[in-house]
């Protein structure tokens, strides 16, 4: 195993936090929009698919973003990705129709696709097993922190003027300093000694689990803004600390993830974090205080950030080491389409039931699934 440096380390941690600040920066301004662009034709639903729309572009490209990266290089593509990732981020501030600012989305969720494909198969180059799963734990917690910076950030710059949060973006350039100078590419494959039990190329399941897991999660970032702002009439920087504290307890799941993978499998931990997020849905859709979200969101972050460190862990655990980057790649791709999948799916369901309603009734259906798959396997120890 190569040795890196304390500085890789970082540059590896701050790639992976842009990867996380990409949607949080510019939630709580979402609810602005429909008074901007009143005039605009399904303006909600719109509203929506600012955060969710690069979610689509890196959905759709990344397979193929993943032949990109594996020809120039893993440091290379990353500069070029920074490079967009400030340009097409920051454009909020200056274009005019609300048409060309999700225009700008869409490029911009391609600099992330590289970017994650970029961080993802940087830590099978440079962790294994155990090792390999504390540093997701750390990683998550990493990106949760900055969420949180960038989340509390956003929903002051938002109180001031709707389009001030897309300057965040221009954090990219610093970063960009550091990836020319500490990333390190690892050519030699064969310095990873690992257990190759459960090596295999086909990892449809994990994809398919990875979608539905950002189906589920992401009616956080793409729904509470709109439960806070809208009906409790929460202002953005009040929004911005209720969500960030979400963040806070992303972290702490993140962290939790070495923790309770040595008792129990990739499966069995999927299924207790469902379980805590349906648990937090449950209770969001009953609050009546707005502060009582301080203590609802939480629970949520905290399954999320257990089923990220977990759905990455095990797509490196079960991918052989040459095919690193093009899993990458698909992973990359099904959390995404999960992503932007997430605000159509759900988005009847909330005009059907009403935003706070419809927490409670995803929770019910959530939980239902989560308990009905435990006792499949408990009766069938072969799933």
């Amino acid at each position: 195993m190569q040795q890196i440096t304390f500085q890789t380390k970082l540059t590896l941690l701050l790639l992976s936090m842009l990867t996380m600040m990409s949607n949080v920066a510019v939630v709580t301004m979402l609810p602005h929009l429909s008074t901007i662009f009143k005039g605009v034709p399904n303006i909600e639903l719109l509203s929506r698919l600012m955060i969710t729309l690069p979610s689509l572009s890196i959905a759709l490209l990344a397979p193929f973003l993943g032949g990109f990266v594996f020809k120039v290089g893993k440091k290379k593509g990353a500069i070029m990705a920074l490079l967009a990732f400030t340009l097409f981020g920051t454009a909020g501030l200056y274009l005019a129709t609300i048409y060309e600012i999700l225009l700008s989305r869409f490029f911009f969720g391609i600099s992330i696709a590289v970017l994650m494909i970029v961080t993802t198969s940087l830590i099978g180059d440079y962790f294994a097993n155990e090792q390999r799963h504390k540093y997701m734990g750390l990683q998550s917690a990493f990106m949760s922190v900055g969420g949180i910076f960038f989340i509390v950030g956003g929903g002051i710059l938002s109180d001031i003027n709707w389009r001030y949060p897309f300057a965040i973006y221009f954090f990219g350039l610093i970063v960009m300093i550091f990836a020319m100078k500490y990333i390190v590419e690892v050519s030699n494959y064969t310095q990873v000694q690992e257990d190759d039990t459960y090596r295999n190329h086909n990892l449809w399941y994990i994809y398919l689990l990875a979608f539905l897991l950002m189906l589920v999660f992401y009616i956080l970032p793409t729904q509470m803004p709109f439960l806070i702002i809208n009906v409790f009439h929460a202002s953005g920087l009040l929004t911005g600390f209720i969500i960030a504290m979400a963040f806070v307890f992303n972290a702490l799941g993140a962290i939790s993830f070495a923790k309770l993978k040595r008792r129990f499998s990739f499966a069995q931990v999927y299924i207790l974090g469902m379980s805590v997020i349906a648990t937090g849905f449950i209770l969001i859709g009953f609050v009546k205080d707005v502060h009582l979200f301080f203590f609802t969101s939480p629970i949520m972050g905290f399954g999320g950030g257990l089923l990220m460190a977990n759905m990455t862990t095990w797509m490196l655990h079960v991918a052989h080491h040459t095919k690193r980057i093009n899993s990458s790649a698909y992973l990359t791709s099904a959390l995404f389409f999960g992503q932007f999948a997430s605000p159509l799916v759900t988005h009847p369901a909330v005009v059907y039931f009403g935003v706070q309603h419809f927490f409670i009734a995803s929770g019910f259906v959530l939980m239902g699934i989560v308990v009905t798959t435990f006792f499949i396997r408990t009766l069938n120890k072969n799933i």
